[in-house]
């Protein structure tokens, strides 16, 4: 039983069983990618099973391709060759793998930057540019708040799911 408890706590798990991991063995397994696109969108786990299959390429390839690459432009580049991988499930597998240079990009953390009024030039969902810029952004206003690149990507999801259209304070005030 101890070894499935892991799984509980599955962003601790990610952060720092997978992260070492990958840093040990400079592949991960595919349980341990797996993990990773569960924890960022489990719905599209058949799909992205689909497109590694596709290419041909076993994750530990896929991964160990992004440990030798030397730019971030180029690890993003890996997983977007990847069909059914977009940008913000590669920039969640590329957070976990380097959270100190990459954040994940989705409608949580784009909303809870709008309700701060910071802009986000063009659709880092579509572009690599565009990505990029959010993650600079983030990383700029991270300082302010005197927080890791991680601990202010998860503000933003806190944010968007307690303060956001349909979050938990307006959710909340339904009930009496």
């Amino acid at each position: 039983m101890e070894k499935y408890f892991k799984y509980y706590f599955l962003e601790d798990y990610l952060f720092k069983t997978v992260n070492k991991n990958f840093y040990e063995n400079k592949y991960l397994t595919p349980e341990e990618f797996l993990a990773i696109i569960i924890w960022k969108r489990n719905a599209s786990k058949t799909k992205v099973i689909k497109g590694i299959n596709a290419s041909g390429k076993s994750v530990k390839t896929i991964t160990n391709e992004i440990y030798k690459s030397t730019s971030r432009e180029e690890k993003l580049q890996i997983l977007l060759g990847i069909k059914n991988i977009g940008i913000a499930l590669a920039s969640a597998v590329l957070t976990v793998l380097y959270p100190d240079e990459f954040t994940v990009f989705d409608y949580r953390a784009k909303n809870s930057l709008e309700t701060l009024n910071i802009q986000i030039k063009g659709n880092p969902d579509n572009k690599p540019k565009d990505y990029f810029n959010y993650v600079d952004i983030c990383e700029e206003q991270r300082k302010k708040y005197n927080l890791s690149l991680r601990d202010f990507d998860r503000t933003l999801w806190a944010t968007d799911f307690y303060a956001g259209k349909g979050g938990l304070k307006e959710t909340a005030k339904k009930l009496k």
